[in-house]
């Protein structure tokens, strides 16, 4: 029989199909099984009597990142108070023609380390400067290098060139004076700001400057007002819900950022080396053990109690306040467990291999207990790191016999809310056209 017969062929092709030829072709490479994503947990527990509640490798420096916001905190509020207010005055340094409207000369400004100056706080300072007869400044607007405006995102934003960042800040102010310089997002804030106060937000202050900017600030003139901050424990427990690297800027006035890793070691009875800051904010390498942290948080609570302030007006509340920990960590803002956690959270995406870090006080049935739980090398796995941290606090609270809420604090205030302006020089005699918009 001919091997060309379709027999033949379907043979010969059956024969192949189980050769041993075709099965050493190359297959396709099985995948291994992919494992779940795991976190590996660190914790320590007290209650606010120091006795100690549960542990995990309580001991092992860990990098607490936004954490050391909590030692910047209570640092400010025993070196300065939670009612110390940050004062900037504005000089003349020239003439004012007050029936014109013009200030023939700079806008001096001296900065005292407002950490939290903003827009807000520019248009009180426009409307201020328009009653008492400015509208336009044919100098420039000259600051000092401790004045500060607007956001940098701490020592990870800042421009290292204080000349240069002076005029930055300069940029601003110079910005946010003069209505016809603004961007979308002053104009926006103006409008909260005038919907906040009553007024007509057709008829925003304006105060142009013809001459540029500059940096100085160390011949002033006549001072004409001085814009005086909120008090500082609502600057702080700003800072802490958003968790604001700027919060540098306040420990900066203290002193070096060694002075505070001293004060805690010292507070907490460690070892010379056990705590080490970077930064005042916890950007950067930082170290301390989940240990020493619940330390930190006890004294944190001491301090509030000896300057009269409740832990609550200071660091967020789950359930409470906008920010991080309801960002976070959702299920703890839900009730029953909504005002039952009082704390700080911390992050870090690459520094030290990623960390996540949830510190604070667990109100419960059988007490307050004071926790820290860090998951260290958490890079790439945040999102899961926080849900696993989220569930080990629910079940802390869970086995002291269930949450006991406290009451929130007030509503967290704008920048502007507890500002006020004193205004040193007399206002003018005559209502020019930006006195009658501020008073409408």
């Amino acid at each position: 029989m001919s091997l060309r017969t379709p027999l033949a062929v379907t043979v010969i092709a059956l024969l192949l199909a189980a050769s041993p030829v075709v099965a050493a072709t190359p297959r396709a490479k099985r995948r291994a099984p992919r494992r779940p994503a795991t976190v590996d947990l660190v914790w320590h527990v007290e209650n606010l009597a120091g006795e100690p509640v549960a542990s995990k490798r309580q001991d092992e420096p860990i990098n607490p990142a936004s954490v050391v916001k909590v030692g910047t905190s209570l640092w400010a509020l025993e070196r300065l108070g939670p009612d110390f207010r940050f004062e900037t005055r504005f000089f003349a340094r020239g003439t004012v023609d007050a029936a014109r409207g013009v200030l023939d000369g700079d806008l001096v400004v001296r900065g005292a380390g407002d950490p939290d100056f903003q827009a807000e706080s520019a248009f009180l300072v426009a409307s201020a400067l328009n009653q008492i007869g400015i509208t336009q400044v044919k100098g420039a607007v000259v600051v000092s290098r401790d004045f500060w405006m607007g956001w940098e995102n701490g020592s990870s934003g800042v421009e290292p060139d204080p000349v240069k960042r002076g005029l930055l800040m300069a940029t601003r102010l110079r910005q946010a004076l003069d209505p016809k310089r603004w961007n979308g997002t002053s104009r926006r804030a103006w409008r909260e700001f005038a919907l906040r106060r009553g007024l007509n937000h057709n008829y925003p202050p304006h105060v142009q400057v013809s001459g540029g900017i500059g940096v100085d600030g160390e011949r002033t003139g006549d001072l004409m007002l001085v814009h005086r901050s909120g008090p500082l424990g609502s600057t702080l427990r700003r800072f802490n819900c958003y968790s604001n690297n700027d919060i540098e800027r306040v420990g900066k006035d203290l002193g070096p950022v060694e002075e505070l890793a001293s004060l805690l070691r010292v507070r907490s009875d460690a070892p010379a080396d056990a705590i080490r800051f970077e930064t005042t904010s916890g950007l950067g390498t930082n170290r301390a053990s989940p240990r020493l942290i619940v330390r930190m948080l006890r004294e944190f609570v001491t301090t509030c109690a000896r300057v009269g302030v409740d832990v609550e007006s200071v660091l967020p509340v789950a359930g409470c306040d906008p920010g991080t920990v309801d960002r976070f960590f959702p299920k703890l803002q839900v009730a029953p467990f909504t005002a039952s956690v009082v704390g700080k959270t911390g992050t870090l995406t690459s520094t030290d291999g990623g960390v996540s870090v949830l510190a604070g006080i667990a109100r419960t049935a059988r007490g307050d207990l004071a926790f820290c739980v860090a998951a260290p090398r958490a890079s790439g796995k945040l999102q899961l790191a926080r849900r696993v941290e989220e569930q080990w606090v629910l079940d802390l609270i869970a086995a002291n016999a269930g949450p006991r809420p406290r009451t929130c604090a007030p509503p967290l205030l704008s920048t502007d809310a507890e500002a006020s302006i004193i205004v040193v020089r007399d206002a003018a005699p005559t209502t020019n056209a930006a006195t009658a918009a501020a008073a409408h």
